[in-house]
């Protein structure tokens, strides 16, 4: 089986778009295009095979949008036309807009835009998602096969809950495992929640996002178990087919760096048994996402 990235960002860096890299994530500050992904995850691959327990390296990735703009979806597109090893885009379309119809037939005809994302968790009203507008452009992905995925904070998870009850039939991925407060060492209400979230069956998770939302200028080989406790709670609240790797490059290089997130997510799910391993590691990113 390959083993999936479903989850990674590319950019040609502007302090005016990307306004929210500040000083703590000053090495974010320049352009991460497909040629510095495919160094990075060649590197990976090489630290992978070098320690047994981890496996091969990563095949394949999937680019997600940052920007809430269509030019950005296409260039996505574009670029993942171009390569390979991008196996899938999450793009944006104005999904409160009235003609978002419109809008997907024209993307749809492009095969690799797999899922739709929002920045929900940048939005003022905490019930952004019970919008009916919005609500209305979920129902045009849900017609036309594609994937929504869900970028919340935690605090949103209840709101979420009533939002996935509204769409039955559609495929969600919850990113970041909805981004609990690590550096605050906080535990509940968010583990009670996403199990709740979890037992809908049209519910995936990506185990990604994780280490930013710790202290990560502090964040150190010898301090990085705060982290598992979390990881652990989301491999139990999803299982392994429901649950997917994703790093978040290059946001994550602002904690640590991506062979190191890989080894981490290696090593939490070191107990299971192989086809569960294969699940995590690449299998659920295809079912989810139709690859």
């Amino acid at each position: 089986m390959p083993i999936i990235d479903s989850h990674h960002h590319f950019w040609k860096f502007t302090p005016e778009e990307y306004g929210w890299i500040d000083d703590s994530m000053a090495a974010l500050r320049r352009d991460f295009l497909p040629a510095d992904l495919h160094t990075t995850l060649a590197a990976a691959a090489i630290q992978a095979k070098s320690a047994s327990r981890f496996g091969a390296g990563v095949d394949a990735a999937i680019s997600v949008q940052a920007r809430q703009s269509l030019e950005e979806t296409a260039w996505l597109l574009g670029m993942a036309e171009q390569h390979d090893f991008l196996a899938g885009v999450v793009g944006w379309v104005p999904l409160t807009d009235p003609g978002v119809e419109q809008i997907l037939e024209h993307f749809t005809a492009r095969p690799k835009l797999r899922a739709i994302r929002h920045i929900v968790q940048g939005e003022p009203d905490d019930r952004f998602l019970l919008r009916d507008n919005f609500n209305r452009g979920i129902r045009a992905l849900t017609a036309r096969g594609l994937v929504y995925d869900i970028l919340i904070y935690e605090r949103h998870l209840p709101v979420a809950i009533e939002f996935v009850d509204r769409h039955p039939q559609q495929l969600f991925v919850l990113d970041h495992i909805a981004k609990p407060r690590i550096r605050d060492g906080s535990w509940e209400p968010w583990r009670t929640h996403l199990r709740e979230l979890a037992r809908r069956e049209n519910v995936f998770c990506k185990l990604s996002g994780v280490a930013t939302e710790a202290d990560f200028l502090n964040l150190t080989p010898a301090n990085r178990d705060q982290l598992r406790p979390y990881m652990n709670a989301a491999l139990e609240a999803f299982g392994p087919r429901r649950i997917m790797f994703g790093s978040d490059w290059p946001v994550c290089l602002a904690a640590l760096p991506y062979a190191d997130w890989f080894a981490m997510v290696n090593d939490a799910i070191d107990g299971f048994s192989e086809s569960e391993r294969e699940w995590v590691l690449g299998r659920t990113a295809e079912q989810a996402y139709g690859l």
